[in-house]
């Protein structure tokens, strides 16, 4: 059932008060901090039916309730208010953010740094390798008769072989000829390079059916490139866990910076999430030692061309509206700092 609109306030409010303190909320407290224009017992009867839905849970023997994840993604997609930052607040970001502006890398380093300072949370940043590689040749090898094999070589001899699942014909002549389109567009350009272009929309043929086939793996192929990418995994604040209440457990506290211990598995993990601003929440995440987290990264560009991702790792318990208008101006003044002057519009 759709929530009221009563309802509606009340469950903000518990998410707002719960961010802030970290303390379960009962219905007295809502009562005295929030003016919800009605009495504790009908936001008891409503903190009931609230939690019978699935967006409250009831933790111990406490009177209270927390959000549940399901709660917290209904707040970031229709109830979250992203905080408008002051003049003095973008100033003073953009200060440290150009002190070394020329150097990429270092910026970037800033930019992990500031977001730490200001979130108290784990922060990331991922930036392009500067020795980047080129495009070699692509191959389509057929397996059976809707398996196909995206074998991707690079100049310096990486290879990257992916099994599709096609859900349409072809034929051995159709994968060979497309492989050697897809060769002749890519052969040179960089995996960032390639990535800028609007690969799925853009890529033309005469024949039919060879079309048909592409549409089905230029996706694939745009995904393997992601992974391909070489870049750097920056990250500060790793011992600002020690003083988020979620983490006074010293053993989930070990097993958080375990988790990011595994540096390559986490880059992996960032490589493949989806472009732009984007919020994951507890189980969203799919690896199971990030379940218990939530992720926000977003994306930025250099003279135009997608180049790595920042963003926060933390508890679900997390201010989003704050720490996402963070992000987008950290991510905003990048891209403008190293776009070319009169061009690289930002995609």
């Amino acid at each position: 059932m759709d929530l009221s609109e009563r309802k509606l306030r009340i469950l903000q409010a518990i998410i707002s008060d719960f961010i802030t303190t970290a303390e379960p909320v009962g219905s007295r407290t809502l009562s005295k901090k929030f003016d919800l224009g009605i009495s504790p017992a009908t936001i008891r009867n409503e903190m009931a039916d609230l939690e019978e839905m699935g967006f409250l849970t009831h933790p111990h023997t406490s009177a209270g309730r927390v959000p549940s994840e399901k709660a917290y993604r209904l707040y970031v997609n229709d109830m979250m208010k992203k905080r408008e930052l002051s003049k003095e607040e973008k100033d003073a970001i953009a200060k440290k953010l150009y002190e070394n502006v020329a150097e990429l890398e270092k910026t970037v380093q800033h930019a992990a740094e500031i977001l730490s300072e200001i979130t108290n949370l784990t922060s990331f940043a991922l930036t392009p390798s500067p020795d980047e590689d080129t495009l070699k040749y692509i191959n389509l090898l057929p397996v059976d008769e809707h398996t196909v094999v995206l074998m991707i070589v690079s100049h310096s001899g990486k290879v990257s072989n992916t099994a599709l699942k096609l859900k349409v014909p072809y034929t051995e002549e159709g994968l060979e000829l497309l492989s050697k389109n897809m060769t002749y567009n890519y052969r040179g350009k960089t995996i960032s390079e390639v990535l800028t272009l609007d690969i799925i929309e853009s890529f033309e043929t005469d024949i039919e059916a060879m079309s048909v086939l592409a549409k089905k793996v230029m996706p694939n192929f745009v995904k393997t490139l992601e992974n391909m990418l070489n870049v750097h995994l920056y990250m500060d604040g790793l011992t600002n866990i020690f003083s988020i209440p979620e983490y006074n457990d010293l053993d989930k506290a070990k097993m958080f910076l375990e988790m990011l211990g595994k540096k390559e598995d986490f880059t992996k993990t960032l490589i493949n999430r989806e472009n732009g601003v984007i919020i994951t929440i507890g189980k969203e995440n799919a690896e199971d030692m990030m379940q218990d987290c939530s992720l926000i990264t977003a994306t930025y560009h250099v003279d135009g061309k997608l180049a790595g991702k920042i963003g926060v790792i933390g508890p679900t318990r997390m201010r989003y509206g704050e720490i996402t208008s963070v992000v987008e101006f950290l991510t905003e003044n990048i891209s403008n700092a190293f776009k070319l002057p009169g061009g690289g519009k930002d995609e």
